[in-house]
């Protein structure tokens, strides 16, 4: 099954682990140590997203988990639900930008972020919470360190965070693949700036 999910169906190892309720790094184990009939090419992204999960950008465990989310939100059949990322212009240097997806209807919503960090996010979930209101009714985030003040979102907002599982973005899917579009626009390693600024005219 494992191995028909991947090579035959696209689908990454850790969607995989997911549904057949495994560690995604044993599957990445098996296939280290053969058991697999699974080569690194094989994959989606050519395990890219692996090396990704050992670089050292801030994250952190706490929070609520996804698996705690209402099962009506999971199945889209409610509105208010929405996901949250960021747009980064490099891996250490520039702008970034907040994305907001609303699961159901899929409405996107992007904003410039003043820095990097947690208190930039913060801002810019207390504005879109002032903004949407009773609309804006969770957020389904990932561990990355602009998430690290959920407790004061939270408060002030009246806004619950729901964590996804580490190196799940499927879990994300439509904010993944909204950030995926912007891409087109704002290209890995350009400027942020640069493309928001021919925005305004």
């Amino acid at each position: 099954m494992i191995e028909e999910k991947i090579k035959i169906q696209k689908w990454s190892i850790e969607q995989v682990a997911h549904v057949v309720r495994i560690a995604y790094k044993t599957i990445y184990n098996w296939i280290d140590q053969g058991l697999l009939d699974i080569n690194v090419t094989d994959l989606p992204d050519h395990g890219i997203r692996r090396k990704r999960s050992k670089e050292t950008r801030g994250s952190f465990s706490h929070g609520r988990s996804i698996e705690d989310r209402p099962a009506e939100i999971s199945d889209r059949n409610t509105s208010g639900h929405f996901e949250a990322d960021t747009v980064l212009s490099g891996k250490r240097k520039g702008q970034a930008v907040a994305t907001f997806v609303e699961r159901k209807s899929r409405l996107t919503i992007v904003k410039r972020l003043n820095g990097r960090d947690s208190t930039s996010m913060t801002k810019a979930i207390l504005e879109l919470a002032n903004q949407l209101g009773d609309n804006l009714k969770t957020l389904t985030v990932d561990h990355g360190k602009e998430f690290a003040n959920y407790n004061l979102i939270e408060e002030q907002a009246g806004v619950p965070l729901y964590f996804a599982h580490a190196y799940s973005p499927h879990e994300r899917g439509s904010n993944e693949n909204r950030n995926r579009v912007l891409r087109r626009f704002i290209p890995k390693g350009q400027p942020i700036e640069i493309f928001l600024r021919n925005l305004r005219y």
